[in-house]
C-alpha cells in the first residue's frame, strides 16, 4: 500500500511539490508569527523578570503596567519596610530620560536607578567594567544593544561621556541586558544619581522592591502592604501578566498579529485542499481500478492518509527549518534579540496543519467513494 501510495503521489512531481509547498508555506508563516508575537509580549515583562531577587513590587494604585510611573512618596518606603513579613525593602527607579552626546545628537534612554547598598535591579550580565562604579557620582551603565545604537559601528570603549539634563555623566560599564517593550538604550545608575539628575519634583519614587522573609505567604504579604500604606502591591508574576494584558487590551499588537496567524491558516487551507482534490480528481480513473479489483474503501482512506503523513511531515519539516534559519539569522540583530522558537508553539503548530491536512482529505474522498468502478472499462 505504501508502495502505491508513493508511485501516485511522486508521479505528478508538479502537484506533489504544490502540496509541500503549501504545507510549507503555511507552517513557516503560522510559527514565525506565533513566536515573534509570544517574544514580543515577553518583552514586556522583561523589566519585571530581571528583577530577580524582587518578590512584590509596590507602586501607586493608578499604575497599570510597567511603563506607566507614577511617583510616590519618599516616606512610603519607610512605610512598607514597617510592615510585618518584609525582609527587605528598596527603591527602584524607572523612568525616561534623553541624553546628549559630544557631538550634540540626542537619545532619548531607558533610566533605571538601582540601590545603592544593595544594587537590587542592575543587569548582572557584565560585558566590560564593573557594575559598582555606577556607585561613583556621574557614572553609568548602558546595556549592549543601546551601546551600538547609541554609537553605531563604534567598538566597545568605557569611559564615553553623555550629557543628561546639563549634567555630564560617563559611560563606565557595559551589559548584556534583556531587550524590554521599548528598543530605547537601557541605562544603569545608582538610584541616589537618578533622584539627581532627573528633573525635580514633590515625588520621585516610582517603586519600592520588596523581598519577603522566609516562608511569608506573599498573597498575605500583600493585602497586609496594601492595607497599611494604601499603595498597590503585586508579586512579580502578577506585575508582568498584568504588564502583558495592558499591552494586549490597548494596542493593535494583537489584531495585527491574529490577522497574519489567520491569513497562514487560510492559505495552508486552501492550498492544501485545493491541491489535494485537484490531485484526487485526476487520479480518479486509478482509485476506480482499484475499487474494481476488490480495494475498499477503508483501504483507499489508508492509501490517502499515507499520502497525505508523507506531504505533511515533508512541508512540517521543511517549514519549521526554514523558521529555525530565519531565527538563527535574525537574532544577531539588535531588534531580534531574545526572540526563538517555543516548543509549545511547535506542537501546536503540528496539531494545527495535521488538521488542516486531515479535513483537506476528508473534502477531497467524498469523490473516491462516490467514484463507479466501471469508469475504468468506458473509453
Amino acid at each position: 500500500m505504501f508502495r502505491i501510495a508513493a508511485k501516485m503521489l511522486f508521479g505528478d512531481k508538479a502537484k506533489y511539490l504544490g502540496l509541500v509547498f503549501g504545507v510549507t508555506f503555511a507552517t513557516l508563516l503560522i510559527t514565525q508569527q506565533v513566536s515573534l508575537f509570544i517574544g514580543l509580549m515577553s518583552r514586556t515583562a522583561n523589566a519585571i523578570h530581571a528583577v530577580s531577587e524582587a518578590d512584590i513590587w509596590v507602586m501607586d494604585k493608578r499604575v497599570r503596567y510597567i511603563e506607566e510611573v507614577e511617583p510616590m512618596r519618599d516616606v512610603e518606603l519607610t512605610n512598607v519596610r514597617s510592615i510585618e513579613g518584609v525582609q527587605w525593602a528598596v527603591p527602584f527607579f524607572k523612568g525616561l530620560a534623553t541624553i546628549r552626546m559630544l557631538d550634540g545628537v540626542t537619545q532619548q534612554v531607558q533610566l533605571i536607578g538601582v540601590d545603592n547598598a544593595s544594587l537590587v535591579g542592575i543587569c548582572h550580565k557584565t560585558i566590560l567594567g564593573d557594575r559598582e562604579t555606577i556607585l561613583e557620582p556621574q557614572h553609568a551603565m548602558i546595556d549592549i544593544n543601546g551601546y551600538h545604537f547609541t554609537w553605531p559601528g563604534q567598538p566597545l570603549e568605557l569611559g564615553r561621556d553623555v550629557e543628561m539634563n546639563d549634567r555630564r555623566l560617563i559611560i563606565n560599564g557595559i551589559c548584556d541586558a534583556d531587550p524590554t517593550f521599548f528598543t530605547f538604550p537601557i541605562l544603569y545608575v545608582s538610584y541616589n544619581n537618578a533622584i539627581e539628575m532627573t528633573p525635580p519634583l514633590r515625588k520621585k519614587m516610582p517603586f519600592v522592591l520588596v523581598k519577603a522573609k522566609e516562608g511569608t505567604d506573599l498573597q498575605a504579604l500583600k493585602k497586609r502592604i496594601e492595607e497599611g500604606t494604601y499603595l498597590q502591591a503585586l508579586t512579580s508574576e502578577e506585575f508582568a501578566w498584568r504588564s502583558i494584558s495592558y499591552v494586549l487590551e490597548r494596542t493593535g499588537i494583537p489584531i495585527n498579529f491574529g490577522i497574519t496567524i489567520t491569513l497562514g491558516v487560510i492559505i495552508g487551507i486552501a492550498i492544501t485542499a485545493q491541491t489535494f482534490y485537484i490531485f484526487v480528481i485526476e487520479n480518479l480513473r486509478y482509485f476506480a481500478a482499484m475499487k474494481a479489483i476488490g480495494c475498499t474503501n477503508r483501504q483507499l482512506i489508508k492509501l490517502v492518509m499515507t499520502q497525505a503523513a508523507m506531504v505533511g511531515s515533508m512541508g512540517y519539516s521543511l517549514g519549521i527549518g526554514l523558521t529555525a534559519l530565519f531565527f538563527k539569522f535574525a537574532v544577531k540583530a539588535p531588534a531580534f534579540k531574545g526572540f526563538h522558537m517555543h516548543w509549545e508553539v511547535l506542537i501546536a503548530t503540528f496539531v494545527l496543519m495535521s488538521v488542516i491536512i486531515f479535513f483537506s482529505i476528508i473534502f477531497s474522498l467524498r469523490r473516491v467513494f462516490k467514484v463507479d468502478p466501471a469508469i475504468v472499462f468506458r473509453g
